[in-house]
């Protein structure tokens, strides 16, 4: 078991693409989206996971995860089960200092919503902000995936 730390960005432009170093096409769904857990379906490229993350801590950096990699034929399948909707995003990896930045761009129903991720060991650890990040979000439920799965970006008034 382990706790993920993180902070959660938008962005405001796509300089991280030229930054990456690395990409991947990922799929995703819950099986439950419940606000004090949630169960999380996804293929990656062609690896799949399951994937438990429970409430969020007061500033919404801090929770519980634990993840185990499936069949990908097993995700495929467990994806039919999902709540609506499945949600479809590219992730880039971008190094900035010593850390690396998840930026993923939505498709679909969540076209033009693009939010950055950086690991944290602790809370209050430091970290180099590059230029293409805006506004934070972290805390902010509407920026969950499993949020945005149930409203979608495009729903957004």
């Amino acid at each position: 078991m382990s706790v993920e730390i993180e902070r959660k960005f938008l962005v405001k432009n796509n300089d991280f693409k030229s930054e990456s170093y690395s990409k991947k096409h990922i799929k995703q769904g819950y099986l439950n989206s419940d606000k004090n857990r949630t169960v999380r379906i996804r293929i990656a490229n062609e690896k799949a996971f399951i994937t438990i993350k429970g409430k969020s801590n007061r500033t919404g950096t801090t929770r519980f995860e634990w993840e185990k990699e499936i069949k990908k034929e097993e995700a495929e399948s467990l994806l039919l089960l999902c709540e609506p909707s499945i949600i479809e995003k590219t992730r880039y990896l971008v190094k900035v200092g010593h850390h690396v930045f998840e930026v993923d761009e939505f498709y679909g129903d969540n076209e033009g919503l693009v939010i950055a991720e950086v690991e944290l060991n602790d809370e209050t650890e430091k970290f180099t902000k590059p230029g293409w990040l805006n506004e934070e979000v972290t805390g902010d439920k509407r920026f969950y995936n499993s949020s945005i799965s149930k409203t979608p970006f495009k729903d957004w008034s």
